[in-house]
């Protein structure tokens, strides 16, 4: 079950607690007790020897992060962008993993209340609510949050899977754009006209935002 120290590091790393993020550490410690392992240390980030692989870009995703070690950052975290509360752990030694998934509308249904459910889709999906509103969802998302932290494992889709062999995060050399003078990963810079040009300057790039993976424009304004 998950400790409240746990979710107090998950609240200082997310900025607040509600019912995915606590899923998210719960989905973990599911998994890392069913594959046999702890939390990446140094020498497991370092080398990724242990891989989470996140289906949805959620809050569930930063629970997993605080519970796992594994990071967007440490390269031991790969987004799928597939929309789904699903979580994969597993080692390169032998590329066994375990995926949890929890189905959202069953959730909904049993743990959630009707008023619960009013006031997100107000305060959040609508951006429609006042101060007292917002507190007071903070409050309720809190409360259900904490209660996700003894979910029973019969509550998730829980199975083992075999994953197949991905490289290491490789070390790319860095190139200067010509336009702006700034550094960039070798493989975001192409060769125009004689000249390198970082995608900032190209003005678009692959993106992740709230829908996803996305083409987005470079938002800058300079």
């Amino acid at each position: 079950m998950v400790s409240q120290s746990l979710i107090q590091k998950a609240k200082e790393f997310h900025g607040h607690v509600c019912p995915f993020l606590i899923l998210g550490l719960r989905a973990s410690e599911i998994a890392m007790k069913r594959l046999g392992v702890k939390k990446a240390g140094e020498a497991e980030s370092v080398g990724e020897e242990i891989l989470a692989i996140v289906e949805c870009n959620n809050c569930f995703t930063d629970g997993v992060q605080v519970a796992t070690g594994c990071t967007l950052g440490n390269n031991a975290l790969i987004y799928l962008d597939l929309g789904k509360n699903a979580l994969t752990l597993l080692r390169r030694s032998d590329w066994k993993g375990v995926r949890v998934y929890i189905d959202a509308e069953k959730l909904r249904k049993k743990y959630f209340s009707r008023e619960a459910l009013e006031l997100f889709e107000k305060v959040v999906a609508k951006r429609a609510g006042n101060a007292e509103e917002v507190e007071k969802l903070r409050k309720m998302w809190e409360k259900i949050g904490n209660s996700m932290a003894n979910l029973g494992e019969e509550e998730f889709k829980i199975e083992e899977v075999r994953v197949k062999e991905m490289e290491r995060a490789p070390i790319f050399e860095s190139l200067r754009c010509d336009n702006c003078g700034e550094l960039a990963m070798a493989t975001r810079v192409s060769l125009i006209d004689g000249k390198n040009l970082c995608l900032s300057c190209k003005g678009e790039c692959e993106a992740v935002v709230g829908r996803g993976i996305v083409r987005f424009r470079i938002p800058y304004v300079r």
